[in-house]
């Protein structure tokens, strides 16, 4: 039998570190992003969804480990694009509505005031990465999904470095574990975030996750609990945009 020589190996070598880093591509992004969608509950069902209401108690610390305060709110949207959050904190409770284009808030001190500068951003961002909204990226021509690695979804917007979210895939059921943005919460400081996400279930066909778990430099900041997740149920506009006349959250219906 002929000894393969020292050249083969080398070619062989090299052939193989070749294939080893060809880059994936736009096409892998969508091919993984669609996979994605499909376990959730598939793209049309989550696209079918024409408002969404959902409540959280989050237990949070502070960059020492040290436990801080239960937080609680309450997420109402309504498609395309009105945004409104009530939340209850010792330290952060706020109100705020957004239509996709401007808005107000009420701040913890109990100010009213238009959402302008880094408000606004919180606001944009903050609807932008909403799932329902999030999960149909591929629809949106201002958005590009590629793939940076096996299981891993990349969405970046065009035009804005700022704003690109990594996603990594479980490789047996193809929903997320885990997703890495930039977090908008202290609008002055913005911070890169990343999350961990389990115990998926279904409402109304579509998948979300019971558990979040936020991290900022490796540091456990926010766990979050799903109380409630609610599709369809005949939100009115009117609701989310009128101001509480107490100025304060309002954290259930009447």
């Amino acid at each position: 039998m002929e000894t393969p020589s020292r050249l083969q190996f080398v070619v062989f070598a090299g052939l193989l570190t070749l294939f080893l880093s060809v880059p994936l591509t736009d096409q892998d992004g969508l091919q993984l992003f669609h996979k994605m969608q499909s376990a959730l509950g598939g793209s049309e069902k989550i696209a079918s969804v024409r408002d969404f209401e959902q409540t959280v108690r989050a237990e949070t610390w502070d960059g020492d480990g040290k436990l801080r305060e239960v937080v609680r709110k309450r997420v109402r949207f309504i498609r395309p694009s009105y945004l409104r959050i009530d939340q209850v904190g010792p330290d952060d409770t706020y109100v705020l509505y957004f239509d996709g284009t401007s808005g107000w808030e009420i701040l913890p001190d109990g100010t009213v005031a238009d959402l302008t500068g880094g408000e606004l951003k919180f606001a944009q961002t903050y609807l932008s990465g909403l799932n329902l909204i999030f999960w149909l990226s591929d629809r949106d021509p201002s958005k590009v999904i590629t793939s940076t690695a096996p299981n891993v979804i990349v969405v970046s917007t065009k035009g804005d470095p700022s704003r690109t979210n990594e996603i990594t895939l479980d490789p047996a059921t193809f929903l997320p574990v885990k997703q890495a943005g930039t977090s908008y919460a202290n609008p002055n400081h913005p911070v890169r975030q990343q999350v961990l996400l389990d115990r998926w279930e279904a409402s109304g066909g579509v998948k979300f996750p019971q558990r979040i778990s936020n991290f900022q430099g490796g540091k456990k900041l926010a766990e979050i609990t799903v109380e409630q997740t609610n599709f369809d149920y005949g939100i009115k506009l009117s609701d989310l945009a009128i101001k509480p006349p107490d100025f304060k959250p309002v954290m259930a219906r009447p």
